[in-house]
């Protein structure tokens, strides 16, 4: 008998944990893992706790990518853990790479007693942060059985220290990467005329969703200084959600309403994202933003404020500006100098891209996380 060649003798099954897989930076990066995933090496597949599974799944299932689901129940669902370690078992999981909190949790129990090894990932942190008694006790303990710990940023990573106590020489930091969006210019140009949008006017634009936690209203007094600057702008806001309501307020007590557009959800927006001349990220929290990222693909100028990892992924007067967190004034004075220096627009622009290329490409995302699970697999073997 032949031997089997060595690509399908050292093959890996990574197992994929998470919440759901709806539209978000980190189904994202579980698409994005999956679908970069040298499949010589590797293969992969996604188990969600909860359903439905969302659009990302779609696109995983037309690629032929394994997606199953779980039905978790309110509170701590232990008979969840059973689930999870049958599918362990019944898949023959080398490692289970569990994203987020609550599914490291329950995939870390489910992987008790298996030979699998998880690995846990986390995302991003609420604001404001916190922690309970429960997590101080519990996680040194989880952390003992966990394989390897990352983080998307080096903030999120100090707040694993500080609030989940995991040891921080034990968390590896593994930048978001994505693939770099395309414009299409025949698309551009009719959304400009769309909009009745001139040539001269700076376009000032942000896509998330309506979210407490996006600060959209800081974002909004902010360009309220700025048209009372006499800037000719407008600012582009692409997106849905719960503050809907609270946003459409706020733009008619400001007086905005003819200098703000409200696109509403757009499922892909990156025609939208190229028509912008500047980016603006006005978040209280932040891990890594996939959209940030996609306009620095883009070669956007960016405005971000101090929160989470937007000061690694946007270098200070470098690539463009950091201004502190939560601070009107300031963000309408960056808003303001960038939008009257169109040098410094060129400057930024050309900087991004770079530093977009060399960090920031799901290429180096992609091989981060396979050198990982490949010396997660050697030591498994040693």
């Amino acid at each position: 008998m032949k031997n089997k060649p060595n690509a399908e003798l050292s093959l890996m099954n990574i197992l994929h944990l998470t919440f759901d897989m709806r539209i978000g930076g980190t189904e994202q990066v579980i698409k994005n893992l999956i679908l970069g995933a040298d499949s010589m090496r590797f293969t992969m597949s996604v188990l969600c706790i909860e359903s439905p599974l969302g659009p990302f799944a779609d696109d995983l299932l037309a690629e032929n990518i394994q997606i199953h689901a779980l039905a978790r129940k309110p509170g701590f669902d232990i008979g969840l853990i059973g689930k999870i370690r049958q599918h362990i078992i019944e898949h023959k999981i080398d490692i289970i790479h569990c994203h987020q909190y609550t599914p490291y949790v329950y995939g870390l129990l489910g992987a008790l007693l298996t030979s699998a090894k998880v690995v846990f990932t986390e995302h991003g942190r609420f604001y404001p942060d916190s922690t309970t008694w429960k997590r101080r006790l519990i996680n040194p303990i989880l952390h003992k059985f966990t394989a390897a710990t990352t983080a998307i940023s080096a903030a999120t990573r100090d707040a694993l220290v500080d609030y989940e106590f995991i040891p921080h020489d034990d968390i590896h930091v593994i930048y978001n990467g994505i693939i770099g969006v395309a414009a299409e210019p025949p698309q551009i140009n009719a959304l400009r005329e769309t909009f009745g949008l001139s040539p001269d006017c700076i376009l000032f634009g942000t896509i998330a969703r309506l979210d407490p936690i996006k600060n959209h209203s800081m974002m909004l007094h902010a360009f309220k200084r700025v048209i009372d600057a006499g800037t000719n702008a407008k600012l582009m806001i692409v997106g849905d959600g719960d503050e809907r309501a609270n946003v459409d307020s706020l733009i008619g007590e400001l007086g905005l309403a003819e200098y703000v557009i409200m696109t509403g959800y757009e499922p892909k927006p990156h025609n939208h994202l190229a028509l912008m001349d500047i980016y603006l990220l006005p978040s209280l929290s932040e891990g890594t933003s996939m959209t940030l990222l996609e306009a620095m693909s883009l070669g956007k100028p960016c405005i971000v404020t101090n929160a989470g990892g937007n000061p690694e992924i946007v270098l200070h007067d470098e690539t463009g500006l950091v201004t502190p967190n939560d601070d009107a004034q300031a963000y309408a004075q960056a808003m303001i100098m960038l939008a009257n220096n169109t040098q410094q627009q060129d400057t930024f622009s050309k900087a991004a891209k770079i530093r977009f290329e060399q960090t920031f490409s799901i290429k180096h995302m992609v091989q981060a996380y396979q050198a990982l699970y490949s010396q997660l697999s050697s030591s498994g073997n040693a």
